[in-house]
């Protein structure tokens, strides 16, 4: 992890990870980590939770249970960061520039969730009103399609 990042206030959602130091475009900032297990373990650990910091590696279903300074860091549709897979690590690295000050945020690109909403309130000009995936935004609407027609059948 970077030094200089700080967790406070943020207008996105209630706390956010801001950085005290410019940080260099593709920089490592700080690592996703923490207890590794199959989603269907997390879905059941966590079935009664309303907010979790799961992070998804694509590993056979894997998931990361993040407890760290990386859970603090916000979604944005116009991020400053992204995550990276490092030999199986997950980084979140700038992708420009970051001036000290800065609040670091990348896009959760959400999926494979039961949620019905996960509303974005980033504020960015761009903001696509939704966390999820654009393919999962699409998968969600084939299927309201799917049901729409079958109501009508």
């Amino acid at each position: 992890m970077l030094k200089g990042l700080i967790v406070r206030s943020s207008a996105i959602h209630a706390a956010g990870c801001y950085t005290t130091r410019p940080i260099r475009k593709g920089a490592k900032v700080v690592e996703y980590d923490g207890p590794r297990f199959p989603k269907e373990v997390a879905d059941e650990r966590y079935k009664d939770r309303f907010i979790t910091y799961l992070f998804s590696t694509g590993e056979n279903g894997a998931v990361i249970d993040g407890f760290g300074t990386a859970m603090f860091l916000n979604h944005s549709c116009d991020p400053n960061c992204e995550t990276e897979d490092f030999d199986g690590r997950i980084w979140i690295t700038a992708i420009r520039n970051i001036a000290a000050g800065e609040e670091l945020t990348y896009e959760y690109n959400l999926h494979d969730s039961d949620d019905d909403d996960a509303d974005c309130h980033c504020g960015a000009v761009s903001c696509r009103g939704t966390m999820f995936s654009e393919d999962e935004v699409k998968r969600r609407a084939r299927l309201a399609r799917k049901k729409k027609t079958a109501r009508k059948s």
